[in-house]
């Protein structure tokens, strides 16, 4: 019988698989772009660095990056397979970039590796967010950071009603419990911001009101 970890794990995959079959990687990209490109350029990159994005949908990112870390790695880690495929389709000319499908914190990747790691839209979904950050502070390099976008946060009363419409369990946190969660981890809160956008690149109000809340975090 299916425990309620992989039931959750089950919903969730079946969903992004479902808006990859219907074209939504490539609208997550042109939606959360504006705002994961301005959380990704806090994040230091050279071209030998380690590059991770969990829960990397169509691979964006992971193509940014592997642009950048020529001599490195960049790799997503999506737990929907058919995202994977689409980020593989979509990157086949970025020699540096990589992808897994999993399901985050379990994963193959080396800990103390990564000198950045990228997560949008992603933590609140997981089942222990607390034990996610450990994970990433497990995965990073000492010195090396972790940029946390979430647009489903308490301050975000537009975001409140997303569970219910998508028929997935969420973590709804406030901008201090985040901050929380990286502390605990052993994660050094180096920026809390809430990135807002122009009203003419915002594809909703709340996006040049309220904002994407990004916690930017290092590893002591």
């Amino acid at each position: 019988m299916p425990t309620p970890l992989n039931r959750h794990v089950t919903r969730v995959q079946a969903v992004f698989d479902d808006w990859a079959r219907r074209g939504r990687a490539e609208g997550m990209e042109q939606s959360h772009g504006p705002v994961a490109r301005r959380a990704f350029d806090r994040l230091p990159l050279d071209s030998d660095s380690w590059y991770l994005d969990i829960g990397c949908g169509n691979g964006y990112t992971v193509r940014w990056a592997a642009a950048v870390t020529r001599q490195g790695r960049a790799v997503g880690l999506d737990v929907a397979p058919e995202m994977i495929a689409r980020a593989r389709a979509l990157s086949a000319d970025a020699s540096a970039a990589e992808f897994h499908c999993g399901t985050f914190p379990d994963h193959p990747l080396p800990p103390g590796r990564f000198d950045a790691v990228f997560s949008m839209e992603v933590f609140y979904y997981l089942p222990d967010v607390a034990a996610a950050v450990r994970e990433v502070h497990a995965l990073l390099a000492p010195g090396g950071r972790f940029a946390c976008v979430v647009d489903y946060y308490k301050e975000n009363a537009a975001s409140h009603s997303w569970p219910d419409d998508l028929g997935v369990p969420m973590h709804l946190l406030d901008t201090a419990e985040w901050g929380d969660r990286f502390e605990a981890a052993g994660l050094t809160v180096v920026e809390q911001v809430r990135i807002t956008l122009p009203p003419g690149e915002a594809s909703e109000p709340w996006k040049a009101e309220v904002g994407s809340l990004l916690t930017l975090g290092e590893r002591r």
